[in-house]
């Protein structure tokens, strides 16, 4: 026992869990059987109710979503246009097809009002900063904007999150979106803005942060990659319902030859006296290859 404690290495306990597992389970299931209607037949009925099972078990996890998972959705950065550091960027990233006009004494916060209306001109949409949506542009966005450089973390905050695309189609009446498997293209702009700088001093509680308003605003453009959470259970589900089936379909086959064979009429089969030729005849074949040997 001392030989199988092998838990220095992971990857190999991991590989002779799966093997002993198997071989306990499926090979038991196996001998089992095989007392009962012969090692072939027993052999090729396991197999059939393992992929079975393997295929409903791709079913299941298909459609709720667990299980053997691919990669889920998450937020990617948009090539060469994911942090932008001032309004022009803006612009080049092609958010905004121009600058807003900002009057001469307006201010980063105000600069930043009006390209949050333009935004929304442009059809975008402003998320609910209680929404799931927006925790998880505002956690990504963090993370390109620490990545960047541009702020460190406990710095800034996240103001806004506009977003924008994502539709779903074909749907059938504009409602019924059964069979809506595409989506068109989905973005989000943050606005995220620096804290004022503060002085701690010791003994003293934090001072509560205050937004900069001297400061730039600066953006993160992102685009949402839909993941491939169902993509393994439905290769399972499609591989093993494909050997399942042929499975299945070799033990009809053999079903029916059996009772095909059985349906014939057993040969008559004579008794032959002494002295018959044909008796003779295979008793000098025998004596013939006796002698041969």
């Amino acid at each position: 026992m001392s030989m199988l404690a092998i838990s220095w290495e992971p990857e190999l306990r991991g590989l002779l869990t799966v093997v002993i597992a198997v071989i306990i389970l499926v090979g038991s299931i196996y001998m089992v059987m095989a007392t009962n209607m012969g090692s072939r037949l027993a052999f090729l009925v396991v197999l059939t109710g393992l992929f079975g099972w393997l295929m409903l078990m791709g079913i299941a996890w298909m459609i709720y979503g667990i299980g053997l998972r691919g990669p889920d959705p998450t937020w990617e950065a948009v090539p060469g246009a994911t942090v932008l550091q001032d309004n022009q960027a803006l612009v080049k990233a092609g958010i905004l097809p121009a600058i807003p006009d900002f009057s001469d004494d307006a201010t980063p916060s105000d600069q930043a009002s009006v390209i949050g209306d333009e935004l929304i001109d442009e059809g975008y949409v402003v998320l609910d900063k209680s929404s799931p949506a927006f925790g998880q542009a505002q956690a990504s966005a963090g993370v390109f904007l620490e990545a960047e450089g541009s702020y460190a973390p406990g710095t800034y905050e996240v103001l806004e999150v506009f977003d924008i695309g994502g539709e779903r189609y074909p749907k059938i009446n504009d409602t019924w979106d059964f069979v809506a498997f595409f989506h068109t293209p989905h973005y989000v702009v943050v606005e995220a803005a620096p804290y004022e700088a503060v002085r701690n001093e010791p003994g003293r509680a934090p001072a509560t942060p205050q937004i900069d308003e001297t400061q730039q605003r600066q953006y993160v453009y992102m685009i949402r990659d839909l993941g491939a959470r169902r993509q393994p259970p439905t290769v399972l589900a499609i591989g093993a319902g494909a050997v399942f089936f042929a499975l299945c379909y070799l033990l009809h086959r053999r079903e029916r030859f059996l009772r095909e064979n059985q349906a014939q009429p057993l040969p008559t089969v004579q008794a032959s006296a002494p002295g018959d030729p044909d008796t003779e005849s295979s008793e000098d074949a025998t004596e013939k290859v006796e002698a041969t040997v």
